[in-house]
């Protein structure tokens, strides 16, 4: 990274694109030769002139390089006021421009299948022996995805960073140009470009894990030896056991991350319950042997946890200033999980203080090797 050069950042909104472009320029016209790589977010109403967008950019600012993809809504920097602010539903760009150095990173596209790999691509710059952060978008409509991940994080021994897109094919996401149907983003170099990140989970457990002792793909049938909806009625309480239909959209399921000495885990949808098997059906495909718990998802223990991750990255950070920061948070949160919609970038500010940033509300978030929901993934550039 460049000493001394700023990281630059604005949201705006607009009819047009173009209107949402110019109330940017203002702000990203600061941008210098410094500035080697930008990233951009953007919400479904601009998303079939990505292409235009990266195109108006580079010619405005200079930069040469570009990543980014479609959000179902943007976190930024108000071009007009300079605070945080997160726009949901409404037609909106944010944009950041980062003083990286050319051979701190590099820009990929194309992951779509099975035969596609990353490392002879860039086998030199992945010599180093430092792994890189990989800031990655990833298309849901792709069912090799996961694959996809793990190929990437196996190839460079890299972490994980993004998520996925709220549109799907191509044109979804950018990465020097329109791409889509896969993964695309950047590889950063943690030699060249110092930063920290932690996620905050939007969910908070209520009992303890389990041990999976009969399922059928998605449908657990029994839990410790026992059916699984008594465990699941014990856990939840009487009140929800009553009348299970209150659990839609507030009781999950959610699936310790093995090995993680941080409480870890994965949260996934119910989506179902039969009262005469003594089932529970939930998004994910399980196993005997498999772990998994319950938890609620509400206002407090999100906000709650949320203050936990700010916490732990003031502490990790240290005197260090803040440059730039991404941050990617479920599209189920924002306005659809806080009673304030913009009360996520207002925690960030109080923790934290104000420093550019961007970011995009996501249809699945990535940290580390893995697909996460109903969490806020924040990136800090040292």
């Amino acid at each position: 990274m460049t000493a001394g050069a700023d990281f630059l950042s604005a949201q705006g909104t607009g009819q047009t694109w173009k209107e949402a472009l110019d109330s940017l320029l203002p702000v990203l016209r600061g941008a210098n030769s410094d500035h080697q790589l930008g990233l951009i977010y953007m919400t479904p109403h601009y998303a079939t002139h990505s292409a235009e967008i990266e195109a108006a950019l580079g010619q405005a600012t200079g930069v040469p390089h570009w990543v980014g993809t479609v959000g179902y809504g943007t976190i930024g920097t108000d071009a007009a006021t300079g605070d945080f602010a997160e726009n949901f539903g409404t037609p909106s760009l944010s944009v950041m421009l980062c003083p990286f150095q050319n051979d701190g990173f590099r820009v990929f596209s194309g992951l779509r299948g099975e035969s596609d790999r990353i490392s002879a691509q860039f086998s030199d710059w992945l010599s180093s022996d430092v792994p890189p952060v990989i800031l990655a978008h990833g298309d849901p409509g792709n069912g090799l995805l996961g694959g996809l991940m793990d190929d990437i994080v196996q190839e460079t021994d890299g972490f994980l960073i993004g998520g996925l897109s709220a549109a799907q094919g191509p044109g979804s996401q950018i990465a020097d140009g329109p791409d889509g149907q896969g993964l695309s983003g950047a590889l950063l170099s943690l030699e060249h470009i110092p930063l920290q990140t932690a996620l905050s989970q939007g969910c908070s457990p209520i009992g303890p894990a389990h041990t999976v002792t009969n399922a059928q793909d998605h449908v657990i049938l029994e839990l410790n030896g026992r059916p699984a909806l008594e465990v699941f009625k014990e856990d939840i309480g009487e009140i929800l056991a009553r009348d299970l239909n209150r659990c839609a959209g507030y009781i999950f399921a959610a699936l310790p991350v093995e090995g993680s000495d941080l409480g870890d885990y994965t949260v996934r949808n119910l989506v179902a319950i039969d009262p005469h098997q003594g089932a529970v059906a939930i998004a994910a495909h399980l196993n005997p042997g498999d772990r998994v718990m319950f938890c609620r998802r509400d206002p407090t223990t999100a906000v709650s946890d949320m203050r936990r991750m700010l916490s732990e990255l003031k502490s990790r950070t240290g005197k260090q200033p803040i440059r730039g920061g991404v941050y990617v948070s479920c599209a189920a949160r924002g306005p659809n999980q806080f009673s304030d919609p913009s009360q996520e970038t207002q925690l960030i500010a109080e923790a934290l203080g104000t420093f550019p940033i961007t970011g995009f509300f996501a249809n699945g978030e990535f940290c580390r090797d893995r697909l996460y929901a109903y969490t806020g993934v924040l990136t800090l550039f040292l």
